[in-house]
């Protein structure tokens, strides 16, 4: 079956796809800035680089109607987190309440970390990455078992 032009991925000349840098990261907090569910705060869960999208905790809930796999099993209802578009969030800090864009800057010993320009608050930081990979790996395990 042939897609159409407009369901096609845009590629690279060695035919990878193009892969899109995003202000976003998985474990961040962000707040949404438009659509139907505008001022609504989540976590980032997952990211779709090649058409930079994002799926957010609790946020842009589908129906989804499940048919039943075995006879005498009923069909079900289900809430699943669609993707929305990386543009239409924005980071947000918890402490301060505010919503704001992202900066780069390189610290005293070298390292490129990425900050909230309103507030200055540091978003890259070890404990982040500590508690980002803890809740992979428990995700992990529970869908292992």
């Amino acid at each position: 079956m042939k897609l159409k032009r407009w369901e096609r991925k845009e590629c690279k000349p060695n035919s990878l796809p193009v892969l899109h840098k995003m202000h976003v990261k998985v474990g961040d907090t962000v707040k949404v800035i438009s659509g139907r569910d505008k001022g609504k705060i989540g976590e980032i869960s997952k990211i779709f680089r090649h058409n930079s999208t994002v799926v957010v905790k609790d946020i842009n809930l589908k129906t989804k109607h499940v048919k039943s796999r075995e006879e005498g099993e009923p069909g079900q209802i289900i809430k699943i987190e669609a993707a929305i578009h990386s543009s239409n969030v924005m980071l947000y800090s918890k402490e301060q309440d505010v919503a704001s864009r992202v900066g780069h800057k390189i610290l005293e010993d070298g390292t490129r970390v990425r900050y909230l320009v309103k507030t200055g608050e540091i978003i890259d930081s070890a404990e982040n990455w500590k508690r980002v990979s803890k809740d992979k790996e428990k995700t992990e395990v529970a869908a292992a078992s």
